[in-house]
């Protein structure tokens, strides 16, 4: 008798150990499945475009024709938040991407773009878009007589580098870019230049804006 309740005791001992069994190994899958479920971010990449003969990391995915515009928050010169694209509906909008102001050939680009704005009329609006602070961008526009164009300032979450894959990793600023979105938000035109001292083709992004109309 006593010898049945001992093998009666292990056999439910032995049960109970095989019942708990694969809530352990369950544990593990579970922890792996919530790690998989965490949101991934934007993509980056390397190989794209070189600083100082270094690659860089472009975070985000470059735009293509045809695509729907992303739209982006960024803040004004006065520094309020607004919704690039909303805020221009109905409009043909030329989406300029530059490093910084104070470089050189930004400095010309926006000029150029400033006074060749006038060609275009009041249903195409020019945006230079760069990492410079609202202050920056402000005092730059005042010494520069830049009354045109206007500058976008994207310093704040990089959400417009992050969604037209400008967004330089390593030191926080665009690389040079220039993007025409139409009136009902489609994408028209890109040109994402080789190097940071390349200046866009004028004249190619100024046609590409006027046929958009």
């Amino acid at each position: 008798m006593a010898t049945a309740k001992k093998t009666a005791r292990k056999t439910v001992k032995k049960a109970a150990r095989k019942a708990a069994k694969p809530a352990k190994k369950a544990a593990p899958r579970a922890r792996r499945a919530a790690k998989s479920a965490k949101p991934k971010g934007p993509p980056e990449r390397v190989g794209v475009l070189e600083i100082a003969g270094h690659p860089a990391t472009i975070i985000g995915n470059d735009v293509v024709v045809g695509q729907t515009a992303p739209e982006f928050t960024a803040q004004a010169n006065n520094w309020s938040v607004f919704q690039g694209l909303a805020s221009t509906v109905g409009k043909v909008r030329v989406l300029a991407a530059v490093p910084s102001l104070s470089t050189s050939v930004c400095d010309k680009e926006t000029r150029t773009f400033n006074e060749r704005a006038s060609e275009l009329g009041e249903d195409i609006r020019v945006m230079v878009i760069s990492a410079d602070l609202p202050a920056t961008q402000k005092l730059w526009c005042g010494n520069a007589g830049v009354d045109r164009v206007q500058t976008v300032s994207d310093h704040q979450d990089m959400d417009f580098g992050v969604k037209y894959g400008t967004y330089i990793k390593e030191r926080r600023y665009h690389r040079r870019a220039v993007f025409v979105v139409d009136r009902n938000g489609k994408v028209a035109y890109v040109a994402y230049m080789p190097h940071l001292g390349m200046e866009p083709n004028y004249d190619e992004v100024l046609a590409a804006a006027k046929a958009a109309l």
